[in-house]
């Protein structure tokens, strides 16, 4: 048994356990569609869905772990089994947001960033 905001950072679901302890403090983790405290334990066979907006993913937890382990082992310890329907709303929500970027908000792209230096260069 090993605290579940432990175990989401030693799966790698999380960079950081602080973050991890803050997810859970935002009630953005639940067992059986109940927000959990970070201190809450877990045992293999654990359904832990994770508010990833816009959809809820849902692992489940194969074997705990305490320490945090490389990505190539994680798939021992933990199984995704969110439905493919909403994988694919969460792909599609991602490139229409994508798309909808309006010119000249955010970072500049490259071709922005060469124009705006050989504008500026040109003044010397």
């Amino acid at each position: 048994m090993v605290r579940i905001d432990k175990y989401l950072w030693a799966v790698r679901l999380f960079k950081t356990r602080s973050i991890a302890t803050e997810a859970c403090k935002k009630g953005k983790v639940m067992m059986d569609g109940v927000t959990v405290k970070s201190s809450r334990t877990l045992k293999p066979g654990d359904i832990v869905e994770i508010k990833d907006p816009p959809i809820i993913r849902k692992y489940k937890v194969l074997d705990v772990a305490e320490k945090r382990m490389g990505a190539k082992l994680t798939p021992e310890y933990i199984k995704e089994v969110t439905s493919h329907e909403e994988l694919e709303v969460m792909e599609l929500t991602r490139l229409a947001n994508k798309m909808n970027r309006n010119k000249g908000t955010g970072r500049p792209t490259k071709k922005e960033r060469r124009d705006l230096d050989s504008f500026f260069e040109g003044d010397d």
